[in-house]
């Protein structure tokens, strides 16, 4: 079996997808993607392609190991980006060619499901109780949202009431027992996220996101010393390397690699098993789209410490599409009662409407992250 060809699909709301075409009929897709960066990271695949076109698609370590090291400058969110959708698709081809799905040839599933989380309350956190109870109503049993809007690296007390007031009404409003996860976003900076972690303490949160950005990390140390709320962060960290530190410090509770982020299927079982001999938990990033979900669920069908996983049905950035629209099997997520199962089908499981995908691609997108500014005109985190 030999790769014959890489084709790339833009396509809304912000996604990026790639079919891997063999010369024995197997194709396989994954979704290589830098939200607001997509036609970046697109030139990328088509550069990686050079490595791969002609090669046996089942060699997924060899490719892999090229891929990343081939280059003299590696890592980083747009090369492994690149290779994270490349190798999604790999395993993708190589489940399908023997008829069984990924987390088989990983070793075999150990458990048929996953507790999953739904967003509420979009950039600007606003009516969040409302959507705290559509959520739960729904059969969710956890939910995340945005702590607060953006800060200054010190700012008024007011901004942190208004913080607090928020996750009071989501607590209130779905009772004790829903996990409540809070995001930072990387907006707020050390001084402020001291004094939001001690507040936000008494409303027994499932965890607290980025209380600062993940090149500010030597400061959680201090922050988790100020309360019990487990610390999670990795959406913005890219491979096992950029993770060493992080597991060394011992200051954080649970690591978000993204599997469309951190160089896929590959890198992220090795950066989960580095997790676990640090008696660390693991919840994957993925507000993106069914194949970057369904890399995520291979992943948490064998690593032991995933227990919870991110998805973005029905989250303020899909407004033009959504998760499902893509699969042509949509029964493939089957939800209940807040849970994920884990896909059985060959591959990754996930069947692409290659039809819809084509149009909606003549669209297309070129979808930025808002550019906020402070009340004095400095550029704000978002």
């Amino acid at each position: 079996m030999k790769i014959i060809s890489l084709t790339t699909y833009i396509v809304p709301p912000r996604w990026l997808f790639l079919k891997i075409e063999t010369d024995a009929g197997v194709t396989g897709w994954g979704e290589p993607v830098v939200e607001g960066r997509a036609l970046t990271v697109e030139a990328a695949v088509k550069e990686l392609g050079d490595y791969l076109i002609g090669k046996d698609p089942r060699l997924i370590e060899d490719h892999w190991t090229v891929m990343h090291r081939g280059g003299f400058y590696r890592g980083g969110p747009i090369l492994m980006s690149a290779i994270a959708g490349i190798d999604q698709a790999l395993w993708d081809i190589k489940g399908k060619a023997l008829g069984v799905p990924v987390h088989e040839l990983l070793g075999g599933k150990l458990r048929d499901s996953i507790k999953v989380y739904s967003w509420i309350g979009g950039d600007r956190p606003a009516e969040v109780a409302a959507g705290a109870r559509e959520v739960v109503a729904r059969g969710f049993q956890a939910l995340k949202m945005n702590g607060t809007e953006e800060l200054q690296i010190v700012d008024s007390h007011d901004r942190i009431d208004a913080a607090v007031e928020r996750v009071a009404m989501v607590r209130e409003a779905v009772g004790s027992n829903i996990g409540i996860a809070v995001d930072f976003h990387g907006r707020v900076h050390r001084p402020m996220a001291r004094m939001l972690v001690k507040e936000l303490e008494p409303f027994r949160l499932m965890f607290i996101e980025e209380p600062v950005l993940s090149e500010n990390r030597e400061a959680l140390k201090e922050i988790a010393a100020l309360g019990s709320t487990p610390i999670a962060l990795g959406e913005r960290l890219y491979s096992r390397w950029d993770f060493k530190s992080v597991f060394e410090q011992g200051a954080v509770d649970i690591i978000q690699p993204d599997l469309s982020h951190a160089g896929g299927i590959t890198e992220c079982r090795k950066i989960a098993a580095m997790a676990e001999a640090y008696d660390i938990a693991v919840a994957p990033h993925c507000p993106l789209g069914p194949i970057a979900l369904a890399a995520c669920l291979q992943l948490d069908a064998v690593s032991y410490n995933c227990f919870i996983q991110e998805q973005s049905l029905g989250i303020h950035y899909n407004a033009a599409n959504d998760l499902l629209d893509y699969a042509a099997n949509k029964d493939v997520f089957r939800y209940e009662d807040g849970y994920v199962a884990i896909p059985d089908g060959p591959g990754l499981g996930v069947e692409i409407d290659e039809d819809y995908v084509k149009e909606r691609a003549k669209e297309g997108h070129r979808w930025r992250n808002p550019i906020w500014r402070h009340k004095d005109g400095s550029f704000a985190e978002w």
